[in-house]
């Protein structure tokens, strides 16, 4: 981990905050639940007992893995619909092969994103491609489901392919920290991301014992989740690691820090940073559906019952 870097992060852009930037302090901190999705593999439920109030537009995001399959194990997902908003898959490491029926889909492989967005509703199906099933190997990945406003619920499906290339590689001004910068602004620098919901969407590596502070957005909220290692956020130095979701209060600057000594397994401390600007409309989900009313629910059923929302591929 991870599959975009660079050899010297000094040799890149350098993000700035404002002197008298307002820091967020870190208000909260829990623990993802481990489970299973799919046809198995193994998650951790990163926003579970967190109130929506302080995730808004974020609905769920879920670890995949880091888990090592031998030859034969690797597993993805059947065939099944969403609605009503979109779904954000980063891959660290491995290879998953999406297919929608809209036409949608491709491969992605360590560092690039697929960004869906579900719309009015399709279905899909991610799933490793069969040399990976064959050889076994690491896999290890995000999915952020990030909602969308009333208007745009039944927008037409539209898929992105974002390779690890188009990522925005910055660094903080010691060239302590690698910042990928997804989806978003920060400081003038813009993610490849096209989002329906305002969002920034960020993977920082930080060195041992170092320190980044960003700019972040007034009006967003905030969320940091530790993919591997440890280290402490906010001014108060509030302690998380792999698989703890910190939420952050109001300001304009955000910090995170790395402790001085690391998991063997993982050299840095590795975060995802987020935050939307909160749509504050009624999010009522049933499974893969995310409306506005529970009416709204039922009719997305409905249709995906009838065949509404799309046929399964010939030959898929």
């Amino acid at each position: 981990m991870p599959a975009v870097t660079v050899e010297n992060p000094l040799t890149l852009p350098r993000v700035s905050v404002p002197a008298d930037a307002v820091p967020r302090p870190a208000l909260a901190v829990s623990t993802a639940p481990s489970g299973f999705e799919g046809e198995g593999f193994p998650v951790r439920r990163a926003f579970a007992g967190i109130d929506y109030k302080n995730l808004d537009p974020f609905i769920m995001m879920d670890q995949m893995g880091e888990v090592e399959y031998a030859p034969g194990e690797p597993k993805g997902t059947p065939w099944h619909p969403h609605r009503g908003f979109e779904t954000v898959t980063y891959l660290i490491d491995g290879t998953f092969v999406h297919q929608d029926s809209h036409g949608g889909g491709g491969v992605i492989n360590g560092g690039d994103t697929q960004w869906m967005t579900a719309g009015s509703g399709l279905l899909h199906i991610e799933a490793p491609p069969e040399e990976l099933v064959l050889s076994g190997g690491l896999f290890h990945g995000l999915q952020l489901w990030v909602n969308l406003p009333k208007s745009d619920k039944m927008m037409p499906p539209k898929y992105q392919d974002i390779g690890g290339g188009q990522v925005r590689l910055l660094t903080s001004a010691d060239g302590g920290a690698l910042i990928r910068l997804i989806a978003g602004d920060l400081d003038g620098h813009a993610g490849p991301g096209a989002t329906h919901t305002p969002i920034t969407m960020i993977h920082v590596s930080l060195n041992p014992g170092a320190e980044v502070t960003l700019p972040w957005r007034p009006e967003f909220n905030a969320l940091a989740y530790g993919l591997a290692g440890r280290g402490t956020a906010g001014p108060g130095n509030r302690p998380f690691r792999t698989g703890q979701t910190v939420v952050f209060g109001k300001g304009d600057s955000l910090t995170v820090r790395a402790d001085e000594t690391q998991e063997s397994r993982s050299p840095n401390f590795e975060i995802v940073l987020l935050g939307g600007q909160p749509i504050r409309e009624p999010m009522m989900q049933y499974g893969p559906f995310v409306m506005n009313t529970h009416a709204e629910l039922a009719q997305a059923f409905d249709d995906f019952q009838a065949g509404r929302l799309g046929r399964i591929p010939a030959g898929a």
